[in-house]
C-alpha cells in the first residue's frame, strides 16, 4: 500500500505546525483573522493555543510596545520553543496553560484568538466560557476552525472518499464538526457573533495535501479501523498519487464579541 509520493512518517509537532503556517492557504486566513481582530497600539491580546509561537511576532507588532501578547499553550515542548522564538519581543510572554481553565484574571485582554485550537480539545463550550471570562467587557474573540466533514477528495470511486472522510471524522479528530459549530456555542457562551467567514481551502497538488492531510498514513490507519480494505486503499492511494488531483474543505472564521 506504500506509494512514493506520500509520508510515511508522521513529523514532529512543530514541524507540522511550521509547515502550515508557510502554506499560502494557511498565510490568507491567518491574515484574515488577524484584520478580523481589530487590534490597536495598547491593547493586550491572547493567543490560546499558540503552539511554537507562529502568530505571536505579527501580533505584537500589532499592538506596539505599548500593547501586550501572551500566549497560552498546553505542552511544555512548544511553550519552550515560542519563548525561544519571540525571546527579542518584550511585549510576548509565553505561559503553559490549559485553555478550559486559563491562568489568567477575570477581564484580563481586549482581544483573543484561537486557530485550529478546538477542534483537538476536551470540551470546547467549557473553553468558550472561560475564553468570555478573560475578555474584558466589549472585548473579541476570533476563533479558525475547519469543519473535516465537509472534506472531500476526488476520486472514481466516491465510496472510497466517502469511506476517508468518515474514517477523519468519526476517529481522527475529536471535534470534527466544530467549524460549523462555532457560532452556535459562542451565542450559548454569551457572546454575540457580528461575524461567520467560510474559507474554502483547494487542494490541486497531491504532495502539498499530503503535507496537510496525512493522505497515507491516514489511510493505513483507516485500513486497521475498517474503513478500507487493503486492496481499496491501494486503489485509492495509487490513483491519488498519479492522476489529477482535487482535495477541498471548508474553514471557518468565527467572530465572537463579549
Amino acid at each position: 500500500m506504500t506509494s512514493s509520493a506520500f509520508e510515511t512518517i508522521a513529523p514532529d509537532s512543530v514541524v507540522y505546525l511550521d509547515r502550515l503556517a508557510a502554506t499560502d492557504l494557511a498565510r490568507a486566513y491567518k491574515s484574515r483573522m488577524l484584520d478580523e481582530l481589530g487590534l490597536r497600539p495598547g491593547h493586550t491580546v491572547l493567543d490560546l493555543g499558540c503552539g511554537p509561537g507562529t502568530d505571536l511576532g505579527a501580533l505584537a507588532e500589532a499592538v506596539t510596545a505599548a500593547g501586550e501578547v501572551i500566549g497560552v499553550d498546553h505542552d511544555q515542548a512548544t511553550v519552550d520553543t515560542a519563548e525561544h522564538r519571540t525571546r527579542d519581543l518584550s511585549t510576548v510572554t509565553v505561559r503553559r496553560g490549559d485553555i478550559h481553565d486559563l491562568p489568567l484574571p477575570d477581564s484580563t485582554a481586549d482581544r483573543a484568538r484561537t486557530d485550529r485550537v478546538l477542534q483537538h480539545i476536551a470540551d470546547p463550550a467549557r473553553a468558550l466560557h472561560e475564553i468570555r471570562r478573560v475578555l474584558r467587557p466589549g472585548g473579541r474573540l476570533v476563533m479558525g476552525e475547519p469543519d473535516w466533514d465537509t472534506l472531500i477528495v476526488d476520486h472514481p470511486d466516491s465510496g472510497f472518499s466517502r469511506a476517508y472522510t468518515q474514517y477523519v471524522t468519526d476517529e481522527v479528530i475529536r471535534n470534527a464538526r466544530i467549524g460549523r459549530q462555532l457560532a452556535r456555542l459562542s451565542a450559548e457562551a454569551g457572546f454575540t457573533v457580528p461575524t461567520v467567514l467560510p474559507v474554502t481551502s483547494v487542494f490541486r497538488d497531491a504532495r502539498a495535501a499530503d503535507e496537510i492531510l496525512g493522505l497515507e498514513r491516514t489511510t493505513r490507519r483507516a485500513v486497521a479501523a475498517g474503513y478500507f480494505t487493503e486492496e481499496g486503499a491501494r486503489s485509492w492511494l495509487d490513483h491519488l498519487s498519479s492522476g489529477p488531483f482535487l482535495a477541498a474543505m471548508t474553514f471557518y472564521i468565527v467572530v465572537a464579541e463579549s
